[in-house]
């Protein structure tokens, strides 16, 4: 019972790896608050984790909807002790395809602004109503979920990585802003999980994954709930500003 009356808000809670995060940290004690844009998803999880869990439907990108849910969290249990920022999209896309010297198509713009909207603004919107609660108590983590594209790129997710690279120097600035207050803040970048999402893939990029992968298999969704666990966690106190990779060794090339 690591966490025991820890209270755990996990944004994009209802599925994939958000879901595991759930799962583990209700376990190991933590009073669950999941959000979701997936409702029915959402109440079927916190039936299964049982009175100490609650669901709310909230889009990250609107920074009204999460301020409520902060706000009303608070005022249930008096404190919120962990955030994990793990809702996230990916509208893939070449940014720019070529043939015969003429442009035939390129990442829209909508894509683009899109997922910076989600996986950005969503970030920076539910890190910034948690701080001044957590600064006020004098204790807190946050952690930010990235990717191992992230840090190395990918074909095809302009709009994706640059997400996931600006994740990381926000979690280091906010690292620097609030570690004086007794805040942590920490990123995972998680390689090719099996998510729901991701098991949808054609096979052939499945086993491409794999190959690039010296474990040789897909992280599961509790590989990362397990790194979220220690993170959140006493055990990790000294642990700060840094993104841990969780990835299985990958090396990824085009």
């Amino acid at each position: 019972m690591r966490l025991k009356d820890k209270v755990t808000l996990i944004t994009g809670g209802a599925s994939g790896i958000g879901k595991a995060a759930a799962e583990t940290f209700a376990r190991e004690g933590a009073k669950v608050v999941i959000c979701d844009v997936n409702e029915e998803a959402g109440k079927a999880l916190v039936a299964q984790l049982g009175n100490d869990a609650t669901f709310y439907k909230v889009n990250v990108a609107d920074r009204q909807e999460v301020q409520a849910w902060v706000d009303d969290v608070v005022a249930r249990y008096g404190h919120v002790d962990v955030l994990i920022n793990n809702a996230g999209i990916t509208r893939d896309g070449l940014f720019v395809k070529m043939k015969d010297g003429e442009l035939v198509k390129q990442m829209e713009e909508a894509a683009f602004d899109l997922v910076v909207d989600i996986n950005l603004k969503g970030v920076f919107n539910c890190a910034q109503s948690v701080a001044p609660y957590m600064i006020k108590q004098g204790a807190g983590v946050i952690l930010n979920v990235s990717s191992v594209v992230g840090l190395y790129g990918n074909f095809g997710q302009t709009n994706y990585v640059a997400t996931k690279s600006a994740v990381i120097g926000m979690t280091k600035v906010w690292a620097r802003e609030l570690g004086r207050f007794g805040v942590r803040v920490n990123a995972i970048a998680p390689g090719f999980i099996a998510t729901e999402m991701v098991q949808k893939m054609p096979e052939k990029v499945l086993e491409d994954m794999k190959a690039k992968t010296p474990l040789g298999r897909l992280g599961k969704p509790e590989d990362i709930a397990n790194a979220f666990l220690w993170l959140a966690s006493d055990e990790a106190a000294y642990v700060h500003g840094t993104t841990i990779s969780v990835d299985g060794g990958i090396v990824i090339g085009t």
